[in-house]
């Protein structure tokens, strides 16, 4: 490529930048750029604090020793990953561009055009974790329909070493998956996006076969397909649940007692997991749809920011829900808070 080529680039990639400045709802006035950088940070610490504290109360009683504690482990640590890599870059590319009045060259020129490109690794990890979430999430689900279906049976199913091999494959399938726009498609980059504020998939050469967009597809179909897959299963175990329910309360009035069906720390876990269910569902859709109307020629530059981040907020969510629904991990968390507390006090 020509060195006119190559600054003509990035003449355009400039101009795009200020025009995204000023169409993004996001960022059209310094009040909503100040306000975007506050936000981000808070983000960044509520994802670290958050998911740092659930993997301390997982990893540190042994009453989550469990398939379902480790399950809890790998979605808070792909979430915690978020919050060490994927949220500081945008931070600090908002940071200098405001402060400075002028953003970073990496974020002028897409990972085919710089030697040296933050979002070939920022990039695959946000969509990587992204993929490994859904999928915790599902395997969470799975889990807890078995222990609701089949009572009897869950410990002879549902065992450590099986749970173990499943949380390898979900991260080794999520990431080959993350990368396979990079690696099936000479057109595709990856680039810091004026719109989302996030490093994301796009066209590496101004010219290439139309097609080459189709792959981002798989995101959007793995999603969508592990989405159902999840709902479905909580509707099959929630209608048990309501079954037995109503069975022993028919039973209590008898005055018999029922030793049939699920537990109520399982009934207890699966609706936590159903509400986990719910948010990262709300949390994924956007970004789905967003992507499929890109490959549409959409560009949608306000929806595109709020889709990623509203995705990114999703990392801290685990967290809250746990608190709320979980009496035992409430009651863990505030103790290891209070001992910090004590720990750190003069």
């Amino acid at each position: 490529m020509s060195l006119w080529t190559d600054s003509t680039f990035t003449r355009r990639r400039v101009v795009m930048l200020e025009e995204a400045t000023h169409c993004s709802a996001c960022c059209c006035t310094a009040l909503n750029k100040t306000l975007m950088i506050v936000f981000m940070i808070l983000l960044m610490f509520a994802i670290l604090v958050g998911n740092s504290l659930t993997l301390a109360v997982v990893l540190g009683t042994k009453h989550f020793h469990t398939p379902q504690g480790y399950l809890k482990a790998s979605l808070a640590v792909a979430d915690l990953a978020v919050g060490v890599f994927v949220v500081p870059l945008s931070v600090y590319a908002e940071i200098s561009l405001m402060l400075a009045d002028a953003a970073p060259g990496w974020t002028l020129r897409n990972s085919q055009r710089a030697a040296f490109h933050p979002c070939i690794f920022i990039g695959p990890v946000f969509a990587g974790c992204t993929l490994v979430s859904i999928t915790t999430v599902f395997l969470l689900t799975l889990e807890r329909s078995i222990a609701v279906l089949k009572p009897l049976h869950k410990e002879a199913v549902i065992t450590r070493r099986r749970t173990s091999v499943l949380i390898v494959f979900s991260w080794t399938a999520s990431f080959f998956l993350a990368l396979s726009p990079l690696i099936f498609s000479e057109g595709m980059a990856l680039e810091y996006n004026a719109c989302s504020r996030m490093c994301i998939y796009a066209l590496g050469a101004n010219e290439f076969p139309p097609h080459a967009w189709h792959i981002l597809l798989l995101f959007p179909a793995f999603d969508f397909t592990l989405l159902v897959g999840t709902v479905v299963t909580n509707i099959i175990s929630f209608t048990t649940i309501r079954h037995h329910s109503k069975k022993r309360r028919h039973l209590a009035r008898a005055g018999c007692q029922s030793t049939s069906g699920p537990s109520f720390s399982d009934i207890k876990a699966a609706k936590t997991i159903g509400a986990l269910t719910l948010v990262f569902t709300a949390s994924f859709t956007p970004v789905a749809v967003f992507v499929v109307g890109n490959v549409t020629g959409n560009e949608w530059c306000s929806f595109s920011f709020f889709a990623f981040w509203i995705l990114a907020a999703s990392s801290c969510w685990n967290v809250i829900i746990y608190s709320v629904r979980d009496q035992k991990f409430r009651l863990r968390a505030r103790q290891l808070l209070v001992f910090s507390k004590i720990k750190n006090s003069p």
